[in-house]
């Protein structure tokens, strides 16, 4: 199944993107999301709440690109995609160091990726709500 994405702007207490997420993230568009991502900033787009309510599945390469967004979001270059496990390595490493970002938040993610999300570790870099209203009014 392909990923759609919806993009919209809220004015909040801060201007907020919200990219919302529907389908699969997986190997055939991930990297999609990550110039997606790398246009809002360059636009600029400096709060990013993913909406995961409608993901349904995230692969090891929808890992990657969710900490790619991080980096793109704080004006850095994510991993090469070409370098393979080299970028699985580097998200590691960037678990490790464990520093929660607040650029980029998520909310509704399902329990699958719930789960995903934390048995990697990976959710230890996100603000995460349970829902949009409350993700938007913690920015």
């Amino acid at each position: 199944m392909a990923m759609l994405t919806r993009v919209e702007r809220i004015e909040a207490a801060v201007p907020v993107t919200v990219m919302a997420l529907d389908g699969e993230l997986d190997a055939s568009n991930y990297l999609r999301l990550v110039d997606d991502v790398r246009q809002l900033y360059a636009d600029g787009t400096r709060n990013l709440l993913l909406d995961l309510s409608d993901l349904s599945f995230i692969a090891s390469s929808g890992l990657v690109a969710l900490f790619s967004v991080v980096k793109v979001m704080n004006g850095e270059e994510p991993p090469d995609p070409e370098y393979g496990w080299g970028a699985f390595r580097e998200v590691g490493r960037g678990v490790e160091q464990g520093a929660v970002q607040r650029a980029v938040q998520l909310c509704g993610a399902p329990p699958s990726v719930a789960e995903v999300l934390q048995r990697t570790g990976l959710d230890r870099l996100f603000v995460s709500h349970p829902d949009r209203e409350s993700a938007v009014a913690s920015f």
